[in-house]
């Protein structure tokens, strides 16, 4: 090969970086290099390939050019103590996440190069901070710490800018979101103190975010050397005119300006779409100021600087040694200030580079949506782009830290769910020996115990079934600030849900939790549930999550008693707003009485005027229900006594009728009885029984075709005489369990009566919904799916969308 071609009798091979040798249409008929389709761009990075390994979620959004923003992690190894570090790590992919974009957190991790760290292996490597074994890892150091690796020596460490570039530019990825950039270090014309950071962006093609370079280094000497690797620098406006300065990570100004403006997101995504199209293989630097409320003044930050590196030089701190010890020195003389601004900056810019990722891939998808209509060579941007693709990533609006939100009102939901997002544990009693005396484990001492982990939360349950039946489902919920919190967002992207519904809390919250101790026969003996971070957040039901509902005005709502009571009423009431049925999932006993105790009872009504349609207790939360309304008075109001009148029958029933539709233990039980003084709150009860099946008890209006059908005649408990034409009578049912189901069959119980609901409400969310009644042994047979899975929700229940249509 001579001069990079290939001569070939009359055919010439024009190499080029990244694509395939082609034929050209040229009339020499040479071999030319053409890139290949942006549409089958992916990882460079081989699933064999022993020294890197790129997550499959990370490769997918890659190959199909999802919007994916890469973090380092020196920040978490050698940045923050463990366990700050961590809870760091799952805030800042969570704010990836709900900004529309997959995050891909770069480390090394037992001498393996990892793009796209999982929950367990983040959590490993930020507790792994501080031991000698893990490393700050350059680029120049990636070979090193992998060599050694593959020869049996595992350590881990945290990429730093270079690092994590270099790793993920092999992985695919264009945009990176940081903290502040190294740079040239003052009296570094004689040291040569240069970060790599600067020359990594000389020689690859990423675009990085990042609050410009920390204010102790020589900010313009370090844009000229970045001017010399022709690394296009730009700061963004956030609003000003005329000329900005370069940032200095704690401030937003340095005294030196910047050598471009940028606007907006959408102007640095056109800059990255151009930039690989020409195409330049070095990178680009997009610097975005600290948020304002968290800057420190320059002349006070210039003061602590100057400090602080005197006390460097005075402790002879040179080298690698210098930035962690003025690092150091700047946290103790701010007093912590200045560990909460790089805390702010940081996430500011995981914000905003997520953003800027999205409009690119509306870019790589030629999404018309994204274009200005400013003419380019005589066609507008839309028009040079072709037409648009069907896949579409939206930039979201997102409100600050804690109350991150994102609402699309193009997106077609029927179902919104309202609840719980938790961390389910499932721990099932073992005896020990054949000859147990019994199969209950025993209090005051340890029992040995088979214990699994799962995605659970009532809420997130009901919306899996939901979509594992194809129906448009988002799940309105809040995790906190912790490693739970990031497992739980993880994998809920995984499935495929909607995320968007999904806050992040700030701090003093934690991601609900649920531990379930069930006995030798997986029956449950003891539950506790941390729920509480859907405790007292009426306040900022305005902000989080009313715009859902406004936005995708559902058909239903489904929402369970882990909001606190006010916040209930406010669900209600935003539904009822919105034009949504109501479907309220009791959750508990101690729970189940929340819709009761709230001022003006949660908004409860009597027909025609009532707030909830549909409700699913067991018999346990039926009765709580029942004592709850009677402790409230609801029973003594005069519209109660009306709709009772107009049922034609007293509140305890005709004992006789009773046990015909029922069964004497029911009765004698009180739950037929209970249900019926309900109805005028909640036209529709459905009671879950277990193996004694599910007992429907409903509110008829008057033209209503079961008053009249033969076939429904043996459960009309009532027909109404009243000629308000409000009520028509009482529909009251038992339906058999579907199939008996024996103990060593049983699985888990936890997602059974959530299964049930779900299956149910993907039913009623059809375009011609059946009748409840035809719904009940479909939905049965989900939670029986459940029952035997090791899954909370059984993917199995996906085979009976079928039977939800028919």
């Amino acid at each position: 090969m001579a001069g990079n071609t290939i001569q070939r009798s009359s055919m010439t091979l024009l190499p080029c970086s990244q694509g395939r040798w082609r034929i050209s249409s040229l009339a020499n008929n040479s071999l030319i290099y053409q890139p290949q389709s942006r549409r089958h761009r992916g990882s460079l990075v081989s699933r064999s390939n022993p020294f890197i390994q790129v997550s499959e979620e990370v490769r997918e959004a890659v190959h199909s050019q999802k919007p994916v923003v890469a973090l380092e992690t020196t920040i978490y190894t050698h940045g923050f103590p463990y366990p700050e570090n961590t809870a760091l790590a799952s805030h800042l992919e969570s704010v990836v996440r709900v900004n529309g974009g997959i995050p891909a957190t770069i480390g090394v991790l037992n001498g393996v190069a990892r793009v796209g760290l999982q929950a367990e292996e983040l959590i490993e490597l930020t507790t792994s901070a501080g031991k000698p074994t893990t490393k700050k890892l350059s680029r120049r150091d990636l070979a090193y710490i992998c060599g050694l690796g593959y020869a049996g020596q595992k350590m881990n460490g945290g990429t730093t800018i270079s690092g994590t570039m270099v790793l993920a530019k092999l992985a695919g990825i264009r945009i990176f979101a940081t903290g502040g950039l190294g740079g040239v270090h003052r009296n570094g014309e004689n040291s040569m103190d240069i970060s790599a950071d600067l020359t990594a962006l000389g020689r690859t093609q990423m675009a990085v975010v990042s609050s410009g370079c920390k204010s102790f280094l020589d900010i313009p000497r370090t844009l000229e050397y970045l001017e010399t690797q022709g690394v296009s620098v730009g700061t963004f406006s956030d609003g000003r005119d005329g000329q900005v300065d370069f940032p200095a990570f704690w401030t937003r100004e340095s005294g030196t300006s910047s050598p471009l403006t940028i606007r907006d997101e959408k102007e640095a995504a056109a800059i990255i779409y151009a930039h690989r199209g020409l195409p330049i293989s070095s990178g680009l630097l997009f610097a975005n100021p600290i948020p304002s409320e968290h800057s420190i003044a320059k002349s006070e930050m210039d003061a602590v600087i100057a400090q602080a590196l005197r006390d460097a030089e005075e402790s002879g701190s040179i080298g690698a040694e210098n930035t962690p010890f003025v690092l150091k020195r700047i946290r103790e003389i701010t007093k912590g200030g200045s560990v909460t601004a790089n805390k702010a900056l940081i996430e500011a810019n995981v914000a905003r580079g997520t953003k800027i990722a999205v409009h690119l891939a509306n870019l790589d998808h030629k999404k018309d949506d994204w274009i200005s209509q400013a003419p380019l060579n005589g066609k507008t941007l839309a028009q040079w782009a072709g037409s648009s693709a069907p896949m579409s990533f939206r930039p979201p609006n997102t409100l600050a830290y804690p109350a991150q939100n994102r609402v699309s009102s193009n997106e077609s939901v029927k179902v919104v769910v309202a609840g719980s997002l938790a961390i389910d544990l499932s721990c099932d009693f073992v005896p020990l020996g054949s000859a147990a005396v019994s199969s209950q484990p025993q209090t005051h001492t340890s029992n040995p115990a088979s214990i699994s982990q799962s995605l659970g939360g009532v809420g997130q349950n009901v919306a899996t079934t939901l979509h594992y039946l194809k129906a448009s489902v988002r799940l309105c919920s809040s995790v906190a600030n912790d490693i739970a919190g990031i497992a739980a967002i993880r994998m809920l992207a995984q499935r495929g849900l909607q995320t968007a519904g999904i806050q992040t809390m700030g701090a003093g919250s934690h991601t609900a939790q649920y531990i379930a101790v069930n006995d030798a026969q997986k029956n449950l003996v003891l539950a506790m549930a941390d729920m509480n971070i859907l405790e007292d957040v009426h306040g900022e039901f305005d902000d989080l999550w009313k715009p859902h509902l406004d936005a995708c005005k559902p058909r239903w709502l489904v929402i369970d008693a882990n909001w606190d009571s006010i916040t209930l009423s406010k669900w209600f009431n935003a539904a009822k707003a919105a034009g949504a049925k109501i479907v309220y999932e009791p959750v508990s006993v101690t729970k189940s009485k929340r819709i009761f105790s709230s001022p003006r009872n949660a908004g409860l009504r009597v027909v025609p005027n009532h707030s909830i349609n549909l409700s699913t207790p067991n018999a346990s939360e039926l009765s709580s229900m029942y004592d709850a309304a009677s402790a409230a008075g609801l029973f003594d109001g005069e519209d109660w006594w009306r709709a009772i009148d107009a049922i034609g029958l007293s509140s305890s029933g005709s004992r006789g009728k009773l046990v015909s539709l029922t069964t004497a233990a029911l009765v004698d039980q009180g739950v037929p009885q209970q249900s019926i003084s309900l109805l005028p709150f909640i036209p529709c009860i459905l009671i879950t029984l277990g193996e004694h099946g599910v007992l429907m008890t409903q509110l008829l209006q008057p033209d209503d075709d079961r008053l009249t059908s033969p076939a429904s005649a043996p459960y009309i408990l009532s027909r109404s005489m009243d000629e308000s034409g409000i009520i028509g009578g009482v529909y009251m049912r038992l339906f058999p369990p579907v199939e008996r189901v024996y103990g060593d069959e049983i699985v888990s119980v936890n997602g059974v009566g959530d299964t049930f609901l779900g299956v149910l409400i993907a039913g009623l969310s059809k375009e011609k919904p059946k009748e409840i009644a035809d719904l009940i042994d479909i939905a049965q047979k989900g939670s029986v799916m459940s029952l035997k899975s090791k899954e909370t929700v059984s993917p199995q229940v996906a085979t009976l969308e079928a039977a939800l249509q028919d």
